[in-house]
């Protein structure tokens, strides 16, 4: 068995990355891409220490010879920290709707360990904040914040927000949405700009397509094992900031391609058709991104660089 001993508040909580949690928990269908591999409470109120394993196999980890994770497997641990704590250790209801309304994370590369062989071990330090709950009844809301450290050394954060919503008020929202999508004007689908334009290992992995001047969001591979990875009636999250980390690496010709840090706010939920528009703008080694769908924004970020 693969353990580590992590201090907290001075007692000793041994970590395992021997298997994983259970995918349900974590709303995963494959187990291939469930990250995490133990999570556990600190002895601090709200902070919970947790093991993940990286593979280099893994369809997001880069071929161009760096040795580096991509920001997307930290973005995905911590979406899938942001689900298996509250359902685990908050008690929100397994019927619950969750809903990420923003995400933030921060690299130091200084600080990055190269991938090594099979995966790499991350440990992880989460603290919960912002716990709102119905009156008598379930949490439904809640922030976490997150480092991330790897041998020895902490290379990077992240954190975000995460709504849970019942059936009826979920479906509430997701009838706002749709009705703003359904009154757009299809556009037209051109061509996939090439996959060594967008940084990306393969051209299923491009999650653009052109349109005249102006990029859509368009995967060009819609059962991705790693971006639908099970069924969903929007456009997920994760795509959205690959989608906008593509458009910056499109637009610098590939200069801007491995983002330092990054943020992302969900205003509403992006239908799957017709597709958004990505528009990207770009300062020096930062873009500042937006999702526009229908002529209603409905998400926005920025992305810096080295």
């Amino acid at each position: 068995m693969s353990t580590s001993t992590v201090g907290a508040a001075g007692k000793s909580e041994p970590l395992s990355w021997s298997r994983t949690v259970e995918r349900e928990l974590v709303h995963r269908t494959s187990v291939a891409e469930v990250l995490l591999t133990d999570v556990r409470p600190a002895d601090t109120a709200h902070v919970f220490l947790a093991a993940a394993s990286w593979p280099r196999a893994h369809a997001t980890f880069p071929r161009d010879g760096s040795q580096r994770h991509s920001p997307l497997i930290l973005v995905e641990t911590l979406r899938q920290l942001g689900l298996y704590v509250p359902l685990r250790f908050y008690a929100v209801p397994a019927a619950f709707h969750a809903v990420i309304t923003d995400l933030y994370f921060h690299l130091r590369p200084a600080d990055e360990t190269p991938a090594r062989a099979g995966a790499t071990q991350v440990t992880c330090r989460a603290r919960v904040s912002a716990v709102r709950r119905l009156r008598d009844g379930p949490v439904v809301g809640l922030r976490l914040n997150v480092t991330f450290a790897a041998y020895g050394k902490t290379f990077g954060c992240g954190g975000g927000g995460v709504r849970f919503l019942d059936g009826a008020r979920f479906t509430a929202l997701r009838a706002a949405s749709a009705g703003v999508a359904s009154s757009a004007r299809p556009s037209r689908q051109g061509n996939r700009p090439p996959a060594a334009r967008l940084t990306v290992n393969h051209p299923h992995d491009v999650v653009l397509a052109l349109d005249g001047d102006g990029l859509l969001v368009s995967p060009a591979d819609p059962l991705h094992p790693f971006f639908f990875d099970h069924p969903t009636d929007h456009v997920p999250g994760m795509v959205l900031l690959e989608a906008a980390r593509q458009a910056a690496s499109y637009s610098s010709r590939g200069r801007l391609s491995r983002p330092r840090f990054g943020w992302l706010k969900a205003s509403r939920f992006t239908e799957p058709a017709p597709p958004a528009r990505v528009l990207c703008t770009r300062h020096r080694s930062t873009c500042a991104f937006r999702i526009v769908q229908g002529g209603t924004e409905t998400a926005y970020g920025t992305l810096g660089y080295t």
